[in-house]
């Protein structure tokens, strides 16, 4: 079990699938602390949690007050899990659960905060791929904000080489890295 750290749904009790490696209460504060300033609040912000396992990324976002937030998930049992939990701490209205590989998956619309917890296993190579192929798809919206996380035993920066990396912050054997894309691919003018 984990729980909802912060916002209207604090304290709620989330069930974890046992395919699902979910993100200590210790970092999410850490993260969740620092993205609330970074966005300058949550009122309105469109959230994607990919790989979302429990959800409990995503949902401590609507807890907080994001308008709401789409999941990816593989696993079909742990997206059961996941839409449980969704309908449990009545969060359902405002999120979508899709049951599809987040490395081939393309969005139907474009989102301000991005938060990818990938399994540890997964190349940071394949991650920086996944969020250029997000970026190109229509995914980001304008100055969109993305998370992710990484094991500390990895150093190499999952975001992709021409991403701004805004900071990395590690918190024992988990690091976070926050960033966005410069610019959309289509504000830049040929030269």
């Amino acid at each position: 079990m984990t729980r909802i750290i912060a916002g209207e749904l604090s304290g709620r009790q989330l069930d974890v699938p046992p395919s699902a490696r979910p993100t200590t209460d210790r970092v999410r504060e850490a993260m969740f602390s620092s993205l609330g300033h970074e966005l300058g609040g949550w009122a309105g912000q469109r959230v994607l949690d990919v790989f979302a396992g429990s959800g409990a990324l995503g949902l401590e976002a609507l807890s907080r007050g994001a308008a709401t937030a789409d999941f990816v998930e593989q696993n079909r049992s742990a997206a059961a899990v996941l839409r449980r939990n969704l309908a449990r701490l009545g969060a359902a209205a405002r999120s979508q659960v899709v049951v599809a590989d987040a490395t081939r998956w393309r969005p139907a619309r474009s989102y301000d905060l991005v938060l990818v917890d990938p399994p540890y296993a997964l190349a940071a190579d394949a991650v920086s791929r996944l969020l250029a192929d997000l970026a190109i798809a229509g995914g980001l919206a304008d100055g969109a904000l993305v998370v992710v996380e990484r094991s500390s035993r990895d150093p190499a920066n999952p975001l992709p080489a021409d991403w701004e990396v805004l900071r990395r912050r590690r918190y024992g054997e988990t690091t976070i890295w926050y960033g966005r894309a410069k610019s959309s691919p289509g504000d830049q003018e040929d030269t």
